[in-house]
């Protein structure tokens, strides 16, 4: 499965949300919840159906590092 980061990291708050997911400081229903109602909520809600939360960690992790 392809994610699209870009759209998921468009804007600051996305960023910021996507790094505090990273971190480990919100959990997977806190990150789900903050893309509630926008774009990448779609991209997002199945990056975690696929992978899981640790596995989207991990890619959240490698996206956040080479953006």
């Amino acid at each position: 499965m392809y994610t699209d980061w870009n759209s998921i990291l468009s804007t600051k708050r996305n960023v910021a949300a996507v790094s505090n997911f990273a971190e480990g400081s919100t959990t997977g229903k806190e990150f789900l919840s903050s893309f509630a109602n926008t774009s990448g909520s779609g991209t997002v809600r199945t990056l975690l159906r696929e992978r899981g939360v640790t596995g989207a960690r991990v890619l959240a992790k490698r996206a956040l590092s080479r953006r």
